[in-house]
């Protein structure tokens, strides 16, 4: 995969069931925390909720973070990884760059230093779900956080909303996750598959054409089937007419029989909603068969990882959306900010899965610090205020209905080598998406909100 030699480093020794408990700025290896001081709170006038108010009555304040460190989105949660820690050694630091987003931090949060905990969810539901429980339970994790694939989000969504834990997804891209599976201590911030279908689609009717014929290869869970619904809906809308779907187990080594039907569909346009490794493996097996040669490649819902995975010359012309692309250093000085610290730490530009878990923990220390209280009934007040904040890509708010991030993303497309001005410089930006225009209509999506 893409990671840089100290990500890899960092995950090598990890026991996958085991936890790396590290205050800021620890090592790889970590150091145990240490156990609650015991500092004796002032009269509380709220009641025992979750882990409130046992998780903050010392001088420390815990986070779990469930990222994937094997499995097909390994890159991605090893990347998120790194944001998380940024984010909290800037908290704990009171840095002029977390200020910008949470303007009332001054050193950690409500002066207790932030702690995180990791363990790899493997891209497994079932893994992520222990992981957080045994997070809640032992640690007294006040947050939990971490996800790249939407049937890990969900499902850890459902656990903490049980345990009246405050969940706040990674990446997930179904539509389900704010939509029919809503919960009342679960927010997502990133965008997702109607969004970024929606978004995309005129782009590719205008440069690609309106009369193109689709054919889709799809994992098999909730991300990738409705992924495929909103591109089928919004390209269709666009002119475009779809000949067809491969479905594939998540995780998949051997693409072939799915693309010699691919080949044999008439398809002039391949449309990949595969992400990670299986996006790379996959792509990497279409061109081996000359698809690529034939059809117009789209992957409406990209990781940065895959132009580094692939290459350029596979990438070229490639239209797709992204969580963030390092550019925007160039539109946005928040986001220069954070391209710049993240340099400075981990010798490497952020991908959109270090953005996401940068800027969410962020905006939670944001939302704790305007609700003056750890108490979460009262932090899930303060996100649903919709108040906005200026984060690296302009304003960013959550709405209160369905829990759902209001973000902006852009619409990239895949470089010429000869125009790339490093091998960093895989992409051009071909549009900055206002978020707040992409949205569905609260409630097109089935969200039913529980009581807090």
């Amino acid at each position: 995969m893409a990671d840089s030699n100290e990500g890899n480093k960092q995950a090598a020794g990890i026991d996958r069931r085991s936890v790396l408990k590290m205050g800021l700025g620890a090592a790889a290896g970590g150091t145990l925390l240490p156990g609650l001081s015991g500092v004796a709170m002032a009269a509380d006038k709220y009641p025992a909720v979750g882990n409130y108010p046992a998780g903050v009555s010392g001088d420390s304040v815990f986070v779990g973070l469930t990222v994937d460190l094997t499995g097909p989105y390994s890159a991605e949660g090893a990347d998120e990884r790194k944001g998380y820690e940024l984010a909290a050694e800037q908290l704990n630091a009171g840095a002029p760059e977390i200020k910008k987003i949470s303007p009332l931090t001054k050193k950690g949060i409500l002066g207790k230093t932030v702690k995180l905990g990791v363990i790899d969810a493997e891209t497994k539901p079932n893994s992520a779900v222990q992981a957080a429980t045994r997070f809640i339970h032992e640690n007294k994790a006040m947050m939990i956080s971490g996800s790249v694939s939407s049937a890990v989000a969900i499902a850890l969504q459902k656990v903490c909303n049980r345990e009246k834990t405050l969940y706040l997804a990674a990446i997930s891209g179904s539509n389900e996750t704010t939509g029919v599976d809503c919960q009342r201590y679960g927010f997502r911030l990133c965008y997702f598959a109607y969004m970024a279908a929606k978004a995309i689609s005129p782009v590719l009717a205008k440069s690609l054409g309106k009369n193109r014929k689709a054919v889709y290869l799809v994992p098999d869970y909730t991300y990738g089937h409705t992924t495929y619904d909103s591109m089928k809906e919004f390209t269709e809308k666009e002119g475009w007419k779809t000949v067809g779907q491969q479905v594939h187990p998540l995780g998949a080594k051997d693409y072939s029989s799915y693309l010699i039907n691919i080949a044999n569909s008439g398809a002039d346009t391949l449309v990949v909603i595969d992400y990670g490794a299986d996006a790379a493996n996959s792509v990497k097996q279409a061109k081996q068969f000359g698809i690529l040669d034939k059809m117009k490649l789209v992957v409406p819902y990209m990781s940065p990882f895959l132009g580094e995975e692939v290459g350029a010359e596979v990438m070229q012309g490639v239209y797709g959306s992204m969580g963030f692309w390092w550019t925007l250093e160039d539109r946005y000085p928040i986001a220069k900010d954070f391209v710049a610290a993240f340099e400075k730490k981990f010798n490497e530009k952020p991908h959109d899965s270090a953005y996401i878990a940068y800027l969410n923990t962020a905006l939670w220390a944001d939302a704790i610090e305007r609700a003056g209280t750890f108490y979460t009934p009262e932090v899930i007040k303060a996100y649903e205020k919709g108040e906005k904040r200026q984060g690296p890509v302009g304003d960013v708010w959550f709405r209160g209905a369905d829990h759902q991030g209001v973000v902006n993303f852009p619409i990239v497309r895949g470089k010429k080598p000869a125009d790339m001005k490093n091998k960093a410089d895989l992409f051009d930006i071909v549009d900055v998406i206002n978020g707040a225009d992409y949205l569905p209509p609260v409630g097109l999506l089935g969200c039913k909100m529980g009581s807090a």
